[in-house]
């Protein structure tokens, strides 16, 4: 299987997984034009499942270094299984709540806030694991974006104050409803890389422990557990939504193929993301690579405010704080690569 042999790789891995995981939701925003978010969710489940068999079967599985994945997944202990797959459910709910935030209150609020409380209880998670990295660095890089992210509050919060209606050109009692969904999802988020990441042999990819997994076996126990839960969560939604009417199968089919393919390379691109994530675990250790790949709160800030125009509604003054966010977010990923190096 292919192994990331060096820190620079891994770094590099880690920003694939920083663009992927914060580009992901433009596919969501692109459907919920005409299409319901609890629907576009079968899609973008069914592209996460493919994206980990595609990567188990090629990079999973060629070279010399390593088990294979069929021999890895032959000889897993089935804690370790179980491991994975609770991992992709505690996922799966925190982003089902995640994909409902953006639907409520749009990218630019949704991705600081939720992802931001995700990355600094994750990491806190991940390095008690696996104490990797020099524990200033990284903790200064956390409270850097800590920073970013109160400063995109503070900006969302003057935007909103100027308008009667929100950035997000929504009711100001929907887009509190978003920052309640961020709130929760953040908080589950912040668990589940533990879990996937307790499955895996992370201190020797090339020769694993009996019982333990490769990243590539793991991602797919952890996507068919995201994949299986689905059928538990999302149809809750989908009677009981958040927003709207109840949705139904029929609705779900009644979609045209484009509609669909929009859901599933949303899944493929943030598989890709936790694909590389995980490989870059191995020589960045979980808590680096954890908090690299939530600077997706970055690229998603990005998006959110120059594509999407998310704070069209703002003041003029707002700039300054949208500005100094970026800052203090690039800052802080900055910090974080550093910790790997000391």
């Amino acid at each position: 299987m292919f192994i990331v042999e060096s820190y620079g790789v891994a770094v590099l891995f880690c920003i694939i997984t920083m663009i992927c995981w914060g580009s992901w939701a433009n596919t969501q925003k692109l459907a919920q034009k005409t299409w319901r978010f609890e629907l576009f969710y079968w899609d973008y489940v069914i592209g996460i499942l493919l994206f980990s068999v595609i990567s188990a079967l090629t990079l999973g599985s060629i070279g010399y270094e390593g088990r294979s994945f069929i021999n890895d997944l032959k000889q897993a202990d089935s804690l370790n299984i179980l491991s994975a797959l609770i991992g992709g459910i505690i996922f799966n709910a925190a982003n089902i709540l995640f994909s409902a935030a953006i639907a409520e209150a749009g990218l630019a609020v949704a991705f600081p806030i939720g992802i931001g409380i995700a990355l600094v209880l994750g990491v806190i998670l991940n390095y008690a694991i696996a104490q990797k990295g020099n524990s200033t660095f990284l903790f200064l890089g956390v409270a850097l974006i800590i920073v970013a992210i109160l400063l995109n509050a503070a900006a969302y919060n003057k935007a909103n104050a100027s308008v009667k209606t929100t950035i997000n050109d929504s009711p100001k009692s929907t887009v509190r409803k978003g920052i309640l969904l961020s709130v929760a999802a953040g908080f589950l988020m912040s668990f589940f890389y533990r879990f996937i990441a307790a499955s895996m042999d992370i201190e020797n990819f090339q020769s694993p422990a009996a019982g333990k997994m490769t990243p590539y076996t793991a991602v797919f126990i952890f996507s068919v557990g995201i994949f299986i839960s689905n059928f538990l969560f999302n149809p809750i939604l989908m009677r009981k939504p958040i927003t709207g009417l109840p949705v139904s199968y029929t609705d779900y089919f009644k979609g045209n193929f484009k509609t669909h393919l929009v859901g599933i390379l949303g899944g493929l691109i943030w598989g890709l993301g936790n694909s590389f994530n995980l490989i870059a675990a191995g020589k960045a250790g979980p808590a680096i690579s954890y908090g690299l790949g939530q600077g997706a709160t970055l690229i998603a800030a990005c998006w959110g405010v120059f594509i999407w125009k998310e704070f069209k509604h703002a003041p003029k003054s707002t700039n300054s704080l949208l500005t100094a966010m970026f800052i203090f977010f690039i800052l802080g990923i900055t910090v974080i690569i550093l910790a790997g190096l000391h």
